[in-house]
């Protein structure tokens, strides 16, 4: 078995014939600095998790959400190297850097409000190649960020090839955030399903490639890319979205333990039909296993067992009176669970006892389906159990939360937002000879002078991935008279 990095891994998309400055720090520390300094990053503060920032400073953001992604996941990482034998010799250790900036860059793509945003500017690029959280993020560190351009100093070649290197991260680096190995077609027709497709963008075809010939050493192809990387970094996020944002649910009020268990029929039936349709992709050995709403009910049973079905010393001795009749027995019951319940979702406490406890169970669920061919691409997944476990937590709290009624108003706005801030830019062209948007600040200006649609239209979507909740919102009122006009601040 080869070892699980090779020589290509640390090349650069643009390579430098300088010699290196800081031999003592790795090429992932390198990339890693890259992340931390870049805008895109800094982003992330200001776009929402679950609740809106400006509800509360208690509740997760996209930033520090991708920070307990980066943290579970170098965690997963350390423990694999010292418990799993596929993992055992020096050069077949995983590198822990690696895979924390994997966490850390994840969501970069993701756009103001969430999967309402991505949906918007996926509906408003569908005839342009559509929009995608993950193929934005990839597009960020391996396009937009602004440290390295191919050929001089301009963005774009008289021809209006794109000069633009990003990071200049290496590939190696580049793969990790490479979740879905398919692209997606220029035209919305042209997808086998509706809604948003995940994947990267049709013109990022060469870079994958690249990045595929870079990282496999060969230009083999292989039946489904995704580094091993990768797939621990998408097991850290299911963990942390099962889990922290459970807790931000604990303390905004909008669930409870016990309310988990009180929700329609129908949520248990949609949280089963996910999960099956989940098995399908990720356990096709389990095709045949029988996922349906009273399974999901159980599950929860598991999970809150230990917190919530025990009893005080005072009511086992009231239960345990013969006297006490069976109706009076089960309110004594019911009024402790709910009082545990309570107690749960309020005492903060009580609630990091509980969600510390998950991840520690999760991160001891995991096992490693090694690669035959390319240890690049072993793959590191859920134990079954825990899986059924983070997939229920996952998904019954986003049809209880993220479906309900207060959020959708607030996501359909964001909505809304997104794509009438499409609609001014796209429609403000001016005049052939200028080229541009009028409304768009002075370097994405710039990028679309001149240039077909195809790309102009790409960089208004770029613009307005990169917004926060608030400059979306901001920019918003500016142009339809919200706000206060300004002509000062900038854009």
């Amino acid at each position: 078995m080869p070892d699980l990095y090779n020589a290509r891994d640390i090349a650069r998309v643009l390579p430098s014939d300088d010699a290196d400055p800081e031999p003592y720090r790795s090429a992932w520390r390198r990339d890693y600095a890259r992340l931390i300094h870049s805008p895109s990053f800094r982003r992330l503060q200001g776009k929402t998790q679950v609740f809106p920032g400006h509800e509360s400073d208690f509740y997760r953001n996209r930033l520090t959400h991708s920070l307990e992604v980066a943290q579970i996941a170098k965690s997963i990482a350390i423990r694999l190297n010292a418990t799993e034998e596929a993992f055992g010799e020096p050069g077949l250790k995983i590198d822990p850097d690696l895979v924390e900036f994997a966490g850390l860059a994840h969501d970069l793509g993701h756009p103001p409000f969430g999967h309402n945003g991505e949906e918007a500017l996926d509906e408003c690029m569908k005839d342009h190649g559509g929009f995608e959280g993950n193929a934005q993020s990839l597009r960020i560190v391996a396009r937009l960020e602004k440290k390295a351009i191919r050929n001089g100093s301009e963005p774009f070649g008289p021809d209006h090839s794109d000069q633009r290197c990003g990071l200049n991260l290496t590939y190696r680096s580049l793969a990790a955030l490479l979740k879905y190995d398919d692209p997606i077609p220029v035209r919305y027709g042209d997808r086998q399903k509706t809604g948003v497709m995940k994947g990267y963008y049709d013109e990022d075809r060469p870079l994958v490639a690249d990045i595929k010939r870079h990282v496999l050493a060969t230009d083999a192809a292989v039946e489904r890319f995704k580094t091993i990387e990768c797939s621990i970094m998408d097991i850290a996020d299911d963990i942390a979205y099962s889990t922290y944002d459970l807790e931000d649910n604990f303390k905004a009020g909008f669930l409870t333990p016990m309310g988990l268990f009180a929700q329609h029929p129908d949520v248990y039936e949609a949280v089963a039909e996910t999960i099956r349709d989940r098995i399908d992709k990720q356990y096709p050995e389990k095709s045949d296993f029988v996922v349906d709403g009273d399974l999901v009910r159980s599950t929860l049973r598991g999970i809150f067992e230990d917190m919530l079905f025990r009893s005080s010393g005072e009511s086992d001795q009231l239960l345990s009176d013969g006297e006490v009749d069976l109706s009076t027995k089960r309110f004594v019951i019911g009024a402790e669970v709910q009082a545990l319940s309570l107690k749960l979702a309020a005492d903060g406490y009580e609630r990091v006892k509980f969600t510390s406890g998950l991840v520690r169970q999760f991160l001891n669920g995991i096992e490693v389906k090694p690669h035959g061919t390319f240890p690049q691409l072993h793959t590191v997944r859920l134990e079954f159990d825990t899986f059924l476990n983070v997939e229920v937590l996952k998904n019954v709290t986003y049809h209880c939360v993220i479906r309900s009624p207060g959020l959708q108003v607030v996501e359909y706005r964001g909505k809304d937002v997104v794509k009438a801030i499409f609609k001014a830019l796209s429609e403000q062209t001016n005049p052939p000879h200028e080229g541009g948007t009028r409304l768009l600040p002075d370097d994405f200006r710039a990028v679309c002078k001149g240039v077909p649609e195809m790309l102009r239209m790409r960089s208004i979507c770029d613009f307005i991935a990169g917004m926060t909740d608030r400059y979306a919102i901001e920019f918003y009122g500016r142009l339809h008279g919200v706000s206060h006009l300004t002509v000062h601040k900038p854009l």
